[in-house]
């Protein structure tokens, strides 16, 4: 006897996932990774992390800003960052010009390096890199540039500019330590009682500013980065 007749194709059954012969999924390529701010922006931009309007400017402003440009080739962003408020601007500029740029016993390449080292300890990308720069032109040294903002005792000072920066990094670091045994050291090395005001000074400042660029988010202009790289 035979058995009924079938009726259609036997069903194929599936293979379980064990013995599925699966493709492995194609591995995704690696995002590239952006050198610019985010959003594809210049990195200098914007100069400040607070959107303050810039005031008007004076006649007197103007022609600063002009000289910047005639001088450097573009206006330092921590003048455009102070610009919102002119007396502020003015304030800022005239102690920078008096601490930085008028006659002391220090030299001008003797400042810059206290704003590296202090701004070093402090860690305030733009006075590392726009003083940076200052000391590479000044010194005409890139090396000592580097150095300074990495670690000024791996730099080669000389007695007295090693004295200066031990000075004010300890004036930056541990201002309650500071004692006479200290300010006798910069004597000892030949500076005056109003260098080492000065030497003060010149430290104190860049602490304020560091500060003021951090709780900003200050930007430097990009100019900074390539000059006086040799």
């Amino acid at each position: 006897m035979t058995g009924p007749k079938k009726t259609g194709k036997p069903k194929k059954t599936e293979k379980s996932a064990a013995l599925r012969k699966d493709k492995a999924p194609e591995k995704s390529a690696p995002k590239a990774v952006s050198t610019t701010a985010s959003g594809g922006a210049p990195d200098d931009l914007p100069v400040i992390a607070l959107p303050l309007p810039q005031a008007n400017l004076d006649a007197a402003t103007t022609a600063y800003f002009d000289k910047c440009n005639e001088k450097i080739g573009f206006v330092p962003n921590v003048l455009l960052a102070y610009a919102f408020d002119l007396p502020k601007l003015n304030a800022f500029a005239g102690m920078y010009d008096d601490l930085m740029l008028a006659p002391s016993g220090l030299t001008k390449l003797e400042r810059e390096m206290i704003a590296v080292a202090v701004s070093s300890v402090n860690r305030c990308y733009y006075c590392l890199t726009a003083h940076g720069a200052a000391v590479r032109q000044l010194s005409g040294d890139p090396v000592l540039g580097e150095q300074l903002v990495m670690n000024y005792r791996a730099a080669r000072l000389d007695e007295r500019q090693r004295a200066i920066l031990d000075f004010a990094v300890k004036l930056t670091e541990r201002p309650h330590e500071v004692e006479e045994a200290d300010r006798a050291g910069l004597r000892a090395v030949g500076l005056g009682e109003r260098d080492i005001w000065d030497v003060a000074a010149v430290t104190g400042f860049f602490n304020m500013s560091n500060r003021i660029a951090a709780a900003t988010d200050m930007r430097p202009n990009t100019e900074y980065h390539s000059q006086a790289r040799g």
